[in-house]
């Protein structure tokens, strides 16, 4: 092994890793933020936009410790490109998503099917047991918009971005 692939991450590393982990939690937090606070039920679609960011704060996290423990440079860089590639997958997600709801496409068959909430399993089919009943929005439906795009359209602005980030800091050796 070369003297450069056990070399330590420079501290440029540290600052993006830092970056990406903060940012990462922020878009996932803001997407809490209007789901629990604002009110805003999430379709099928909105909940698989969140994985990129639900994996991507502990990769970044551990990114940041990878950095800061002066582990070899490769591994953090390799780490920043799993995020890079995260945050890919989170911008296919979102442009899906903001197809499904400008109609470009037809989105999943599943999306706004009602889930039962009860944990009782029977019931006599009347009107009480449909109380814990919830049905998701639709998929093709925007919830929101602002500035013209819908949530799943800031989703694919994050993701572009989050992802040119992490794939930059992963490019740079020095």
């Amino acid at each position: 092994m070369s003297m450069t692939a056990a070399a330590p991450a420079p501290r440029m590393h540290w600052k993006i890793a830092l970056f990406l982990a903060l940012a990462m939690a922020a878009t996932v937090g803001t997407a809490l933020g209007f789901q629990y606070i604002g009110g805003y039920l999430p379709c099928k679609l909105c909940y698989e936009q969140r994985i990129p960011y639900y994996v991507g704060v502990p990769v970044m996290a551990l990114a940041l410790l990878s950095s800061t423990l002066h582990w070899p440079a490769w591994l953090t860089r390799a780490l920043l490109v799993a995020g890079g590639l995260l945050m890919a997958w989170g911008l296919y997600m979102g442009i899906y998503h903001a197809g499904v709801e400008w109609q470009w496409w037809a989105g999943p068959t599943d999306c706004a099917i009602p889930f039962d909430m009860s944990d009782s399993g029977g019931g006599s089919g009347g009107v009480l047991d449909d109380i814990d009943k919830v049905i998701p929005p639709s998929c093709d439906k925007a919830a929101l918009r602002i500035l013209g795009l819908s949530f799943a359209g800031w989703n694919v602005i994050a993701s572009l971005a989050l992802g040119a980030v992490a794939f930059y800091g992963a490019s740079r050796r020095r």
